[in-house]
């Protein structure tokens, strides 16, 4: 059900302001949303800039959750501002920022016959071929391959977030990467010495926005060092697959 969209007056004094780029309630804008509360005094108003639109519609029922009132929205030359007021105590966003926190994410991957899977994640599946393939064309991605595109996708939509928070308008962007697994050999079977993973992955960033190069340099060391995907590579992680017999 849509919102009845409500226009503030142009005299409303916040007491703090949510910078939410082009993020809307979906894409990490409520978790912003959410710690910039913090800064703002029971029965103060917090101004949240977004240039979504979809935010007029999404973000009243976020505040009857929370039982933070929506005052309504203004239209700005290149962002729009929500003005919500802090209420009272706020249970229901600390056991929303707790379900974060321990949320899993999850998959299942059915074995489609040949060397061939099929993952299925939340409403999307898609094919994946053997682990690592040196043929020139193949019916699916290998999923050494995935494991790149999951990092460049990472890298790039991350870089495009925080890019925006800090208002900056990103024209083209591209990555290029590749890496060289350790010994290959180890996966087949021929060969014990080193491993089958990844001994290293280089790549560039190439980016055309509105900013200097010092600037979008501090913007691309911060989305390397906040990436699930970067940090999932770089960080020793706890894998415990176990195997069951169906009968």
């Amino acid at each position: 059900m849509t919102e009845e969209p409500l226009r503030v007056s142009e005299d409303i004094q916040p007491s703090a302001v949510c910078e939410g780029g082009n993020l809307d309630c979906g894409s990490g804008l409520l978790l912003l949303i959410r710690k910039a509360m913090n800064q703002v005094p029971v029965g103060g108003v917090l101004e949240i800039r977004s240039t979504e639109i979809s935010v007029k519609e999404d973000l009243p029922a976020w505040c009857r959750m929370t039982q933070n009132p929506y005052l309504g929205w203004q239209p700005a030359p290149d962002h729009h501002k929500y003005f919500v007021r802090k209420g009272g105590a706020d249970t229901t966003a600390d056991a929303a920022d707790e379900k974060a926190r321990n949320y899993r994410w999850q998959c299942r991957v059915h074995w489609s016959g040949g060397l061939q899977s099929k993952v299925f994640c939340r409403n999307h599946a898609w094919e994946v071929g053997q682990p690592a393939s040196f043929d020139v064309q193949d019916a699916a991605p290998s999923a050494v391959e995935y494991v790149l595109g999951a990092l460049g996708a990472c890298l790039a939509m991350g870089f495009q977030i925080h890019a925006s928070r800090r208002g900056i308008q990103v024209d083209e962007l591209e990555i290029s990467l590749s890496g060289q697994i350790d010994n290959i050999f180890v996966f087949l079977g021929v060969d014990e010495s080193g491993h089958s993973g990844f001994r290293e992955i280089k790549g560039t960033l190439y980016v055309r926005a509105d900013a200097d190069e010092d600037t979008l340099q501090e913007v691309w060391q911060h989305t390397l060092a906040t990436s699930p995907v970067t940090n999932t590579l770089t960080r020793n992680v706890s894998v415990d697959v176990a195997m069951r017999v169906v009968p």
